[in-house]
C-alpha cells in the first residue's frame, strides 16, 4: 500500500495505544490526554488502575461501537427523559456497564443513595479494561438507567442524581 493512503495513516491503531497505556501505567501518570484528527484518548487514573479512553476514530472504537440500530437508542433516550435541575452521568466510553466491582460484591450505589463528587458509581468496561466512572457532583441517585452487563454507548446516560 502507498504511505498516503488513509488506512495505512491512522493517528493510532490498538497496539500503540496499548503501549502508550502501558508507558503510563509504568512512569505513574496520573492523567493524560491526546487529540489526533478525530481520535481523542483521556487516561486518568484515582485511587486505582482505573483508566478512561473516548475516541470518534477507528483505533479507539472497539468492534462495539458500530452505529447502533436504531431500537437500541430509542430506549435509553426515552428511560433518559430530562427531569428539571438532575443531572445524568454519562458513559465516556463504548463498554459494558457494570454496577459491582465483582459478579459477587455489593453494587457501588444504588437509587437514593447520596453520593459525592469523586464516588464511584459504576464501571464500564472496554478493551479488557475496567474504568471507574464517578460522580461529578453530590446529591442523590435518582435513577440508574442501565442494567448490570448491558452494553453502553459513548455519551449514554448511565444515571440521574439530583443535586
Amino acid at each position: 500500500m502507498p504511505k498516503n493512503d488513509p488506512q495505512s495513516s491512522s493517528p493510532m491503531d490498538f497496539d500503540s495505544i496499548r503501549r502508550l497505556i502501558d508507558t503510563l501505567i509504568e512512569k505513574q501518570v496520573e492523567e493524560f490526554e491526546l487529540e489526533q484528527g478525530d481520535l481523542r484518548i483521556r487516561i486518568r487514573r484515582g485511587a486505582g488502575p482505573a483508566i478512561y479512553a473516548a475516541g470518534s476514530g477507528p483505533a479507539a472504537s472497539a468492534p462495539t461501537a458500530a452505529a447502533p440500530a436504531p431500537a437500541a437508542t430509542a430506549a435509553p433516550a426515552a428511560a433518559a427523559a430530562p427531569e428539571e435541575g438532575w443531572v445524568y452521568v454519562r458513559s465516556p466510553i463504548v463498554g459494558t456497564f457494570y454496577a459491582a466491582p465483582a459478579p459477587d460484591a455489593p453494587e457501588f450505589v444504588q437509587e437514593g443513595d447520596r453520593v459525592q463528587p469523586g464516588q464511584v458509581l459504576c464501571i464500564v468496561e472496554a478493551m479488557k479494561l475496567m474504568n471507574e466512572i464517578e460522580a461529578e457532583v453530590a446529591g442523590i441517585i435518582v435513577r440508574r438507567l442501565v442494567k448490570a452487563g448491558q452494553p453502553v454507548e459513548y455519551g449514554q446516560p448511565l444515571f440521574a442524581i439530583r443535586p
